[in-house]
């Protein structure tokens, strides 16, 4: 089990110590959860009054929330209560699940494939044809990694991906569970003879930047043409679908069940809620915040946030909701002057 003292603590995340530093911190908790010797944090005033009944040893506080101390407790006063619980989360991250280095007895590796210095292979992986696998990659057991494609240094990818043909992945990405890179992209055509579908073949590719995080059961699709691509330090999160052709800038998030028609581009930094959508052959602008569950369904210039189906203006969108809710009585008052 790590231990650190609540000075340690406060040292690391250049905060401001109240209280004994000798508290003993053996792990993080929430408010209401939190236990003798574990730290919890407080970034809002409507969580200040839980801290009297919470029984942590230590909080990290926001600066500015009124906070007094109190025997035998410390309080740690940062600038960003959440990007200091960052901090303190990787003090106590424990080890990961083993990776060896080298190539596990039952990986199948291609004699075309390149292998880089202190690579780990995992159990059961597949690795094709001219595959190139950085130095530093960790595969964990059952990844799948088809022909030609590349995999840069330090990148992790977890068990039940597959990472199809002639894709480039970046370094430091991570890749977590069943995520699927360069699945063929959704196009098809009424047949001639209007009793079926053809199928449109998608001969691009995907390209991943440096720093890209792509969450659980995630789907990228390759391009018609050319490459589906997404800049450095973008993060998605689970069941988000990213179509055929799409252009995502640098450090973009994406919530979870988000998705991406054809031929989107996102500008730098874009950020998507749960549930979020882009139509098809649409443009949002760099900076643009797009709330959960909204629609958008035409460019976007940047700088916007967005709310809404068909997603407006947040403060048009609110406006709309807030004459929504006065309708059913307007409604009564309207019904009652007729009779």
């Amino acid at each position: 089990m790590k231990t650190f003292t609540i000075e340690a603590i406060s040292q690391a995340i250049g905060g401001t110590l109240t209280g004994s530093p000798a508290i003993l911190i053996t792990g993080v908790e929430n408010v209401s959860a939190a236990v003798a010797n574990q730290l919890t944090f407080i970034g809002r005033k409507k969580y200040v009054k839980l801290w009297h009944e919470s029984r942590a040893s230590a909080a990290i506080v926001k600066d500015g929330l009124d906070i007094r101390p109190e025997p035998e407790r410390a309080l740690v006063r940062v600038a960003d209560a959440d990007l200091a619980l960052a901090q303190v989360l990787a003090m106590f991250e424990p080890e990961p699940p083993t990776c060896a280095v080298g190539i596990h007895s039952t990986a199948v590796i291609d004699p075309t494939a390149t292998i880089g210095a202190a690579a780990a292979i995992g159990a059961g992986c597949y690795i094709g044809p001219g595959v190139v696998i950085g130095p530093g990659v960790r595969l964990y057991p059952n990844v799948t990694v088809l022909d030609d494609t590349r995999i840069g240094s330090g990148t992790i990818i977890w068990s039940g991906a597959v990472i199809r043909e002639r894709c480039r992945i970046g370094s430091d990405c991570i890749i977590h569970p069943n995520v699927t890179i360069g699945a063929d992209g959704f196009g098809y055509r009424p047949s001639p003879d209007g009793r079926g579908l053809v199928k449109i073949p998608q001969i691009g590719t995907v390209e991943i930047g440096d720093g890209v995080e792509i969450g659980a059961g995630s789907c990228v699709d390759r391009g018609k043409f050319s490459a589906t691509s997404i800049g450095d330090g973008t993060k998605i999160d689970n069941l988000v679908q990213i179509a055929h052709n799409c252009k995502l800038g640098r450090s973009c998030v994406m919530a979870g069940q988000s998705g991406l028609a054809g031929s989107v581009t996102l500008g730098d930094g874009v950020m998507m809620g749960g549930g979020a959508r882009v139509n098809d052959h649409v443009t949002v602008g760099a900076g643009v915040k797009i709330g959960g569950n909204a629609g958008v369904v035409s460019d976007v210039a940047p700088g916007k946030t967005l709310l809404g189906l068909p997603a407006d203006d947040h403060r048009q969108t609110l406006r709309l909701w807030a004459a929504q809710r006065q309708l059913p009585e307007l409604i009564k008052q309207m019904t009652k002057k007729s009779r």
